[in-house]
């Protein structure tokens, strides 16, 4: 196929990559002109032959909003627009509807896969309707691993991201369970091997995972963890999920605790915080500060990641 990404970051940026190995053309756009193919949006419009689609890889919020709102002035009826950025479900739906005001497509692609995806493919999962989907499965193929999973078409437009937004709140709460038992045994006058029992766990036991398989490689970079700040940012998604179970009455407590918890990092050290630091950083790159760091430097993790 031939699509258009907007935004070359990170995750971008390597999807552009895989789908390109993949045999797909691609054209892109980022504010960096050294990463883009064309100068403006417009101009990756005009570079893109009809029916188009364009991937929006840019961050959540107003950014994602703009975005789709200049694509909505420039593209045609019968194009593709998908939001493959950590948006809010109830964005996507204002989005779906006013491009669908003009003919033009909408799918939300929620992607999981962080730094690793380039080599190991992303897993997907989309919102939108049937022939829209079925139009873009080329894409889907190639951006997720080899085999039967990695992609699910989990409803009509917001789906995507209200999946993955759940993704991310099961994520946050098994990376503080993992957290929370390494402060525990780390406070233990009784164990002395504390990184070797997290490797030891890799096999055969019900927790191992590749979570798990982060932790023991920061921990073999670090074994005490004393590079980092016990100080982990949340990105949105975790939020949303709680805010989404107070509207539909359901008791969410592990993942409401895990994010709490990055509240308190923010304000107490801690060495159950410095291993979930460690964790974003392992599986997506995610900036972290340097023990010491009081949070006000250069590069500290003070925004919202893209994704």
């Amino acid at each position: 196929m031939e699509l258009g990404i907007i935004g070359l970051g990170k995750m971008g940026g390597n999807m552009a990559e895989r789908l390109r190995r993949g045999g797909h053309t691609i054209v892109g756009y980022d504010r960096d002109p050294a990463l883009s193919d064309v100068g403006s949006v417009e101009e990756l419009v005009e570079r893109l032959s009809p029916p188009r689609a364009v991937w929006v890889m840019v961050p959540a919020g107003e950014a994602t909003a703009a975005t789709i709102h200049s694509l909505g002035e420039t593209l045609q009826a019968g194009d593709v627009v998908v939001d493959g950025g950590n948006s809010h479900y109830v964005d996507d739906q204002k989005h779906g509807e006013e491009l669908a005001a003009k003919g033009i497509g909408f799918v939300d692609c929620g992607v999981s896969g962080g730094v690793w995806g380039l080599e190991n493919g992303y897993a997907l999962m989309v919102g939108g309707d049937d022939d829209t989907v079925k139009r873009l499965m080329p894409i889907f193929e190639t951006l997720k691993p080899a085999g039967d999973f990695g992609f699910v078409h989990s409803g009509k437009a917001g789906a995507g991201h209200f999946v993955k937004m759940v993704h991310n709140g099961i994520e946050y709460a098994m990376m503080q369970a993992f957290g929370e038992g390494y402060e525990l045994i780390e406070a233990s006058d009784l164990v002395t091997k504390v990184p070797e029992t997290f490797l030891s766990w890799q096999e055969g036991t019900v927790i191992r995972s590749w979570l798990l398989d982060l932790l023991n490689r920061a921990l073999a970079e670090d074994p005490e963890l004393d590079d980092l700040r016990g100080y982990a940012n949340d990105s949105g998604e975790g939020r949303w999920t709680v805010q989404a179970a107070v509207e539909h009455a359901v008791p969410l407590p592990a993942i409401s605790a895990s994010l709490f918890a990055r509240f308190a990092s923010r304000q107490d050290e801690s060495p159950a915080m410095r291993v979930v630091a460690a964790l974003r950083k392992q599986f997506g790159g995610h900036a972290v500060e340097a023990a010491g760091d009081d949070g006000d430097s250069p590069g500290a993790d003070v925004t919202p990641p893209a994704v």
